[in-house]
């Protein structure tokens, strides 16, 4: 251990002050996620007078490791001034912040490297259990108070710019999906030029084409109206859908990192783009070896298929060559055209309708096609 890592033990002492004022508001509970959240649990006939205050710049964490995954559930309160956490929970904070910082040390427990101490440091033979002297052993380089804020400055500048990019890439999403509805559902794409001069009516172009008088006929595959020259395609004519592959038998994967992340459905999600975090499993080089034809590259679509169903993500490069689970299927070579400009919300929507039950490997979708030249 280098010479500059210090116990945070001198540094923190235990708080256990109780609601003695039966206060009722901002019951709060831990997440694996690091942060606070409003409390689920049952509180009816709860006797509020036990539960514990933790106020701003305090910690709270769950000593019970067992049922958390690989994750320790531990929060520092900014959010609000105080709040009630179950009993059973300890709360603790920083003697002196001139000495440590409670945002310095909060950083320390956002590293996996602390997860995979605590659990290998817990013990129990029902529940294991992180307890206070363990906490207490926890080592951490310890520089200068100047050198915390400069840290921890840095850090929040970094989150702020993350939360930033979520947020315009929630509007692009939103964007998306209103561009999406306009085209395919309300038929209130822009007339081209092209269609506009061959009917007859140049000043249409630009125009939307259902409300300025287009033309629609009923489609007897998706039982509905749609734009006259549109028509239907299957998904498997579009694209190639190939299954991802389960771990050989007695194969299992490791937290340390390798050349090869293997995606699970957990860690897909809302964005658009699966990307590696710290949060991947990898695969050693000898598994990979095993299955190493069930790859994914940059640009390809994966979709759940097990579980959670119908969570499509691109590939970032970031995960070019990455192996995938039998829960998920990639689709490729989607063929560049105007008719698949929607083609990741249409799958998203027709999975919505269709995809409940049925393996994506046998999923048969028809696709509105058109030139577009409408």
């Amino acid at each position: 251990m280098k010479s500059n890592y210090k116990k945070i033990g001198p540094y923190i002492r235990q708080v256990d002050v109780r609601n003695v004022e039966d206060k009722k508001e901002n019951l709060l509970g831990v997440s694996t996620q690091k942060v606070f959240i409003d409390s689920i649990a049952n509180t009816v006939g709860t006797d509020f007078r036990t539960y514990k205050i933790v106020k701003r710049r305090q910690f709270t964490y769950v000593a019970d490791t067992s049922r958390r995954g690989d994750r320790i559930g531990i929060a520092l309160l900014e959010t609000h001034d105080e709040g009630l956490v179950s009993p059973i929970y300890t709360v603790f904070e920083i003697i002196d912040h001139d000495t440590l910082l409670p945002e310095y040390l909060m950083m320390w427990f956002r590293r996996p490297e602390f997860d995979r101490y605590a659990r290998f440091k817990s013990h129990g033979s029902v529940r294991e259990m992180f307890d206070w002297d363990e906490m207490c052993d926890v080592e951490l380089p310890m520089p200068s108070i100047e050198k915390q804020r400069e840290i921890v400055k840095e850090y929040h500048t970094i989150v702020d710019r993350i939360k930033l990019n979520e947020r315009l890439n929630e509007k692009l999403e939103e964007t998306a999906q209103a561009i999406y509805k306009q085209w395919f559902v309300d038929f209130e794409f822009p007339i081209s030029a092209e269609h506009a001069s061959a009917i007859g009516k140049p000043e249409l172009e630009g125009q939307p084409y259902k409300s300025s008088g287009g033309e629609v006929v009923f489609n007897e595959v998706l039982k509905q109206e749609i734009p006259k020259g549109w028509g239907t395609e299957e998904l498997q004519h579009l694209a190639k859908i190939k299954g991802g592959k389960r771990l050989p038998a007695g194969e299992q994967l490791i937290p340390q990192p390798t050349p090869h992340p293997y995606i699970k459905v957990a860690d897909m999600g809302s964005l658009k783009f699966v990307c590696l975090n710290n949060k991947f499993e990898y695969l050693t080089i000898e598994t990979q070896r095993k299955i190493s034809r069930y790859i994914v590259n940059s640009g390809d679509l994966i979709i759940s298929i097990v579980g959670t169903i119908g969570t499509v993500n691109i590939v970032d490069k970031s995960l070019a060559g990455a192996n995938l689970t039998e829960n998920c299927a990639k689709i490729t070579g989607i063929k560049k055209s105007p008719q698949t400009t929607f083609i990741i919300t249409y799958i998203q929507k027709m999975v919505e309708r269709k995809l409940k039950r049925a393996p994506l490997v046998e999923f048969r979708a028809s696709f509105l096609y058109t030139t577009l030249g409408h």
